[in-house]
């Protein structure tokens, strides 16, 4: 099984996309996390990276808009569309409102469904605060109405939700481990979605609850026999990450962080990946 790192574009925004992709080319990235650039130079530049080299993309579904289930689905159809044309290796969706009812985010899962079966990309609905499967008592009934849909694990929305590491959902846990195919690596705790700086002693047991996690997403695909698992290191700017009081100076820098987590992933999983991860 190959994994695969990428980097976000979120909170990289200012800079011109095509030096950014040849930053983190350089830093031991293998490709992008990205929404539809809107500008045309940097559209331009993603489909030359996309095309000529080798280069995992990810375009990530944010921007369906829309209060009602009605006005959400046309957008939610619209923008799975202009994804397409990018030609990711996957796409990664914020799928629906926290609000919409079992049945509706049912049918958004047969449009995402349709979407790849016309398609060939695969659509995975992240874990995310505020959409589908926002926290684990929500997604377990849609586990069980829909045995097929796939998720992008993103457990640190999970964990503020909650207010725990988890402890008591090991059922629908598991299952979501099952179904990942694609992991945002952002570590939260149980009074928000995005630590600090994973590099102090202080959150070290937030990165090893983590890390179990993504050794058992790595383990359950590599039985499967997965082709590629690809994780994004998603420490994200202010407001996630937090600022001094005033000066609004960042406790860390996002980029560091994120090049930490790519240097603990590739070492992980693909420099010296461990016989022995296992589901327990």
């Amino acid at each position: 099984m190959k994994v695969q790192v990428l980097s976000p574009v979120w909170g990289n925004e200012d800079q011109d996309l095509y030096s950014f992709m040849n930053l983190i080319d350089s830093k031991g990235y293998d490709g992008l996390d990205t929404w539809i650039p809107t500008k045309k130079n940097d559209y331009l530049a993603l489909i030359d990276y996309r095309n000529n080299r080798d280069f995992f993309l990810v375009a990530h579904q944010h921007q369906a808009d829309g209060s009602t289930f009605k006005k959400f689905l046309r957008s939610f159809a619209k923008q799975l569309c202009e994804c397409e044309k990018i030609i990711p290796n996957l796409i990664n969706s914020h799928t629906g409102r926290d609000y919409f009812t079992t049945t509706q985010f049912l049918d958004l899962i047969y449009v995402a469904e349709d979407f790849s079966a016309k398609s060939g990309i695969t659509v995975l609905h992240e874990t995310h605060r505020g959409r589908m499967g926002y926290c684990p008592q929500m997604i377990a009934e849609l586990f069980e109405k829909n045995s097929n849909f796939l998720i992008t694990a993103d457990f640190s929305h999970w964990t503020c939700v909650t207010e725990s590491m988890l402890e008591n959902f090991k059922e629908v846990l598991d299952e979501a481990i099952r179904r990942t195919r694609h992991v945002h690596a952002r570590i939260g705790f149980e009074q928000g979605p995005q630590v600090p700086d994973p590099r102090a002693p202080e959150w070290q047991y937030a990165v090893d609850k983590f890390l179990t996690w993504w050794d058992k997403i790595y383990a359950v695909n590599k039985t499967i026999g997965t082709e590629t698992l690809s994780f994004t290191t998603e420490f994200g700017p202010f407001p996630y990450m937090p600022v001094f009081p005033y000066t609004v100076e960042p406790v860390a820098v996002q980029f560091e962080v994120n090049c930490f987590i790519k240097d603990l992933l590739r070492n992980r999983y693909i420099s010296d990946p461990s016989p022995n991860f296992n589901i327990r």
